[in-house]
């Protein structure tokens, strides 16, 4: 007990916006960790970043409009991968270049809404808020609809989990044994907005690429089944957001009157995490085909 209290202040847990952020976070390292899987084996990590990115134009209207900001994120991400759908390009340079185009557009759009936030409404720290996140200000009432998202992408998962595996690794295989292939990508496309939306609510649009790409890279350099390799995301995914929250906790008293970014150390931790895994192991699962 006195090394946890030495780790963990005793007021730590007392804290309206601590607990908010540790269940939020919780929620989005889970659901980016499983999807993040599927993502990387898909070779579709360029895709979620795009969405990531894209979804910031929703976080910006959302204050603009004066909406919940899981909304704006929400909208915006599935409009992006709708549109990166039915371009219906199979070729990678194709389907790379249409996910930039919309890349482009989406962020063109955040800048515009975020010149009204600051000139029509006077909002201050929209940018960085929306951007690189601002975990310890998301009011506790975010917390139902933040969990049914990713409950719901949790349930596609598990609906899905075999053809999404099939199409995933083998493709070709999938489609001769009668694997509705487009419907499936669609499908992760969905899951991919999901888990993009959660992940830019808990350390912003730009940096919600590191959660969920950097635990499922991670995992996927350990485990040698996909089962594991999910699992093992999801942990580290949890493990980083919440270590990240105590630390930035803790800054406090680095520099007294001020904590540094949550968003800081959550991306840190990740990063170290995959440096660890790629000094000890070999990649252990590749996607086929």
């Amino acid at each position: 007990m006195d090394i946890l209290n030495l780790l963990v202040a005793p007021e730590f847990f007392a804290n309206g916006p601590v607990r908010t952020a540790l269940v939020i976070s919780a929620g989005a390292a889970i659901v980016s960790g499983v999807v993040g899987v599927f993502t990387v084996i898909r070779g579709q990590s360029f895709a979620g970043h795009a969405l990531a990115d894209v979804s910031s134009a929703g976080g910006s209207a959302s204050f603009l409009l004066g909406i919940n900001p899981l909304l704006g994120f929400l909208g915006i991400a599935l409009l992006a991968a709708g549109v990166i759908e039915l371009a219906g390009l199979r070729r990678v340079r194709e389907r790379d270049l249409a996910t930039g185009v919309v890349l482009g557009a989406g962020l063109g759009l955040t800048a515009l809404f975020l010149y009204f936030d600051v000139t029509t409404r006077s909002t201050t720290g929209v940018a960085v808020s929306v951007m690189f996140g601002s975990m310890f200000a998301i009011p506790a009432s975010l917390i139902p609809l933040s969990t049914g998202v990713g409950l719901g992408a949790l349930l596609i998962v598990a609906a899905i989990y075999r053809p999404l595996l099939l199409t995933s690794f083998e493709p070709g295989l999938a489609k001769v044994r009668g694997v509705p292939v487009r419907a499936i990508g669609l499908a992760h496309l969905l899951l991919l907005s999901l888990a993009v939306t959660l992940s830019a609510m808990t350390i912003g649009a730009i940096l919600s690429t590191a959660l969920l790409i950097g635990p499922a890279a991670t995992a996927l350099r350990l485990a040698r089944r996909p089962g594991w390799a999910i699992f093992l995301a999801a942990l580290i995914g949890l493990g980083a957001c919440w270590g990240g929250i105590l630390l930035a906790y803790d800054s406090y008293g680095w520099t007294p009157g001020h904590s540094w970014p949550v968003s800081f150390f959550i991306v840190t931790l990740i990063f170290l995490a995959y440096l660890g895994a790629s000094s000890t192991a070999k990649p252990a699962l590749k996607r086929a085909g």
